[in-house]
């Protein structure tokens, strides 16, 4: 009969997406994530396969449990006129706070995308479906928001703002605002015109 586990998945997932947010993919030492879980070697091999494979789930959990309801806001039934407005500020406020344990570490995937794992073409795919994703969520705001108008290039132009923004929100905050700012200019310019 097999034992029992005596961990939660889902709270050791997420202790390892910390790790692999805070350090990265590569700097992200087994000894670490053992701590950080309270998982030893063999339980995270069991469970997950490899630290790739914990590295995975990592990413997921990052998709569902913080990309997916921050973006709820444009990707609902119903997308209020503000939706864009409100998404940018928040992000604008979390990066401006340094929130260490949010939005001050930038994007989970698009550091993994600047470090040696982007390499890997499954990391590609999912930074490539993770930009999609917000693309889209940004065209349904921009046409909620602008009824009359083709939402595709704002939401070009929005999306590459804020890449840019969790790209530098680690090394430059000032900049990373900066970033959000354009993009708030951008929305604000788009209703003037």
């Amino acid at each position: 009969m097999a034992r029992p586990q005596a961990y939660d998945t889902e709270t050791a997932v997420r202790a390892a997406r910390d790790v692999f947010w805070t350090h990265g993919y590569e700097s992200a030492s087994v000894p670490e994530l053992e701590r950080a879980t309270g998982l030893n070697r063999s339980s995270i091999y069991h469970a997950f396969g490899s630290k790739r494979g914990l590295f995975d789930a990592a990413v997921q959990s990052y998709l569902d449990e913080v990309v997916r309801p921050r973006l709820a806001v444009l990707t609902g039934d119903v997308v209020a006129p503000d939706a864009l407005v409100g998404y940018l500020n928040g992000l604008r406020a979390a990066i401006a706070a340094a929130d260490p344990a949010g939005a001050g570490q930038g994007c989970l995937l698009v550091n993994a995308a600047t470090a040696p794992i982007g390499a890997d073409a499954a990391v590609r795919a999912v930074v490539a479906g993770y930009r999609a994703e917000l693309r889209t969520a940004f065209e349904r705001g921009v046409a909620a928001r602008f009824p009359a108008r083709d939402p595709g290039p704002l939401a070009d132009t929005c999306t590459s703002l804020v890449v840019a923004a969790f790209a530098l929100a680690r090394v430059d905050p000032d900049g990373a605002v900066r970033s959000l700012d354009v993009a708030l200019a951008q929305v604000a310019e788009a209703r003037a015109g």
